[in-house]
């Protein structure tokens, strides 16, 4: 089976009752990890959850197919969700698969996967995507009108009446970040007491009251300066960083999707492109949000195609880091931060 995150809300519960093994991948890694969570609570029962990390599984790649055939520690059911980047997985999922094939698979758990910096041409989703048994979900990165929609499904499900501009403002304030905008529906939709059963209307007064915080107050002004090589503004971003309690890795995770924004847009301007031109076109297309050409006009001057692959990399090795030393996140992530900031700060 393959999806979108167009068709992947119709496809869950089909894919949640069939697939073995589920690999949600692309550019918007906040995207595939939230449908992959959503996936997980649509299986009749998910039971214990087992995590691992693409490293594990590349290291020991029998490891994937004896958990999944073992049993749970208190005798009941379980799941497997796999952080992986790239192909990390690829050989752990291809013997489970093979274990599977020869009918040694009976009782098999569930397995999640989330591959950052993979597609879906990528040699483990090409294991999966033909498969009764196997889902590969690819999800491009957010646009601005994408993820007001989603934030107006969100809330009819949570029972919450929004217009419009006020599921725009969410988004905005989210960073296009779909999990952090179900965290800010939920907030309002248990303020104002909503549920399908009694719906609500939701404002902009309400929405204050919860502390949502709106753009200018959240995390773009500190991913803009760290990708644009503003290195005399860090230690104010910083600062407040730490001032405002900002999560590392939701830090990281806006970087990572203004990075592959990035991306984007630098192969469809190609060799001696403008910039202007491009960007212009982009925001009539509803894909670039006008607060946001000054920036990326920066970025784009800053970051081609080589440096933009080497970031993406890093961002990779980064977030598998920060989940590891949770404890220690914010200085972690406080030296990535400047090192990528005087990376950017000498033009291309």
């Amino acid at each position: 089976m393959k999806a979108t995150q167009r068709d992947f809300a119709a496809m869950a519960p089909k894919a949640a009752r069939g697939a073995r093994i589920a690999f949600f991948c692309g550019p918007d890694e906040a995207g595939a990890s939230a449908a992959a969570a959503r996936m997980i609570g649509l299986l009749p029962d998910p039971g214990e959850r087992i995590e691992f990390s693409g490293a594990d599984l590349r290291s020991d790649p029998v490891r994937l197919g004896d958990e999944a055939r073992s049993t749970s520690l208190f005798g009941g059911t379980r799941h497997i969700y796999v952080r992986a980047s790239g192909d990390e997985a690829h050989d752990a999922v291809k013997n489970l698969l093979d274990t599977l094939d020869i009918g040694q698979g009976e009782g098999a758990c569930p397995v999640v996967i989330v591959a950052t910096a993979a597609t879906d041409k990528s040699r483990t989703a090409k294991l999966l995507e033909k498969r009764g048994d196997g889902l590969v979900a690819m999800f491009h990165t957010p646009d601005l009108r994408s993820v007001t929609d989603e934030v107006r499904r969100m809330a009819d499900g949570a029972g919450l009446r929004l217009d419009g501009d006020l599921a725009e403002r969410i988004a905005r304030a989210a960073g296009l970040d779909v999990r952090i905008a179900q965290s800010e529906v939920t907030k309002l939709a248990l303020y104002l007491d909503a549920s399908p059963q009694s719906p609500r209307r939701a404002d902009a007064e309400a929405l204050e009251a919860i502390g949502a915080k709106t753009e200018e107050d959240g995390l773009m002004p500190l991913v803009n300066t760290v990708l644009s090589g503003q290195v005399n503004r860090l230690a104010g971003e910083l600062r407040r960083f730490h001032e405002v309690s900002l999560n590392a890795v939701g830090v990281l995770l806006a970087i990572e999707r203004r990075a592959a924004q990035l991306a984007q847009l630098t192969a469809r301007l190609g060799p001696g492109g403008d910039i202007n031109a491009l960007l212009d076109a982009e925001q009539k297309a509803h894909r670039v949000f006008w607060r946001d050409k000054r920036d990326l006009t920066e970025q784009l001057h800053r970051w081609n195609a080589g440096k933009l692959e080497r970031l993406v990399q890093r961002l990779a090795a980064a977030h598998r880091t920060l989940l590891a030393n949770s404890q220690s996140a914010d200085l972690l992530l406080a030296q990535e931060l400047t090192e990528i900031a005087r990376y950017a700060a000498a033009r291309r």
